[in-house]
């Protein structure tokens, strides 16, 4: 399963946020779809990475985030993944524990999907077991 390729098991269609989007209107979008990161997408190409840790940092000391945007906020410098790389080097790079998502993207820098901690574990959960007995819903 380590030696599976990204693009066998990444969310190939992630939610992404667009560097002039309000950060209200994410902040409202990531809490409806449950995300605590999301990539930041211009053209099709990766900018960079938005976390709930992000928004938090930028919203302590103010009162409003009214009229801030995506990219006063986002991080530029991302860590990235090939589609092509090992499932393993990105476990690799969870255990570092910095990374709970990462963007997967090819050589000219177009997201190509994302792969999360739990997109591994899940794989290989299903890999060892036949059914889930809790949380069924989301090892199918």
């Amino acid at each position: 399963m380590m030696n599976q390729e990204v693009r066998e098991i990444m969310n190939a269609n992630p939610e992404t946020a667009s560097p002039e989007q309000n950060v209200t209107d994410l902040s409202h979008q990531m809490l409806s779809k449950g995300l605590q990161q999301m990539p930041v997408v211009e053209n099709g190409k990766l900018l960079g990475m938005v976390t709930t840790y992000d928004l938090w940092k930028r919203y302590e000391n103010r009162t409003t985030l009214a009229d801030l945007k995506v990219k006063d906020v986002m991080n530029s410098k991302v860590i990235k993944i090939t589609p092509k790389d090992k499932v393993g080097t990105a476990a690799e790079l969870f255990a570092d524990k910095r990374f709970k998502t990462l963007p997967v993207v090819n050589v000219d820098n177009d997201l190509k999907g994302t792969i999360t901690a739990f997109d591994i574990i899940k794989v290989a959960f299903n890999e060892e077991y036949d059914k889930a007995i809790l949380y069924k819903k989301e090892f199918e």
